[in-house]
């Protein structure tokens, strides 16, 4: 009975050092942050909403374009500092079905852009557009973006700038 006692505390304390060195490896980012965005290299701040799955883009004048036989959107990211306007063409990924607070549902188109949180650089995270201008946030990062690179302090804002090197962009 002893050995099964201590061959518990033993798997407990195994279990809970390696959580620990889990979150050890994460980078610690307030709630709001700010970011990099490719396309565009475009600053902008986020929220870093672990309540929410998917993650979203402020997007302007959204379009589905052909190009081929591949099906594109056609979107405007506007910095809000600026007012400068880039239009982004990009895959579209899938139309993704999403739940609204009043329990409406909404199909937003699903495309794949990179962020530099900190240091981090999450490539080709998935993103829904959606006129997000209401917002005080032009991108929310959901737990999918996040997961396995941020441990998030709700106490905390604007921790870190962006600091990673990201190519040139697709842009047109």
């Amino acid at each position: 009975m002893k050995r099964r006692a201590l061959g518990l505390v033993l798997a407990l304390l195994a279990s809970a050092a390696a959580g620990a060195a889990a979150a050890e490896s994460k980078d610690l980012f307030g709630w709001a942050e700010r970011v990099l965005i490719g396309p565009g290299r475009l600053q902008l701040d986020a929220k870093l909403d672990t309540g929410a799955d998917t993650s979203s883009l402020d997007a302007a004048h959204i379009r589905r374009i052909r190009r081929g036989n591949q099906r594109l959107i056609r979107f405007e990211l506007i910095d809000r500092e600026s007012g400068e306007t880039i239009t982004v063409e990009r895959p579209l990924i899938r139309r993704a079905t999403i739940k609204r607070h009043g329990g409406e549902h909404q199909r937003r188109p699903v495309v794949a852009i990179d962020v530099c949180l900190g240091t981090h650089l999450l490539r080709q995270i998935e993103v829904t557009l959606i006129d997000r201008s209401e917002f005080n946030y032009p991108l929310l990062l959901g737990r999918s973006a996040l997961e396995g690179v941020a441990v998030v302090d709700p106490e905390l804002s604007f921790t870190q700038k962006p600091r990673c090197a990201m190519k040139g962009s697709t842009e047109r």
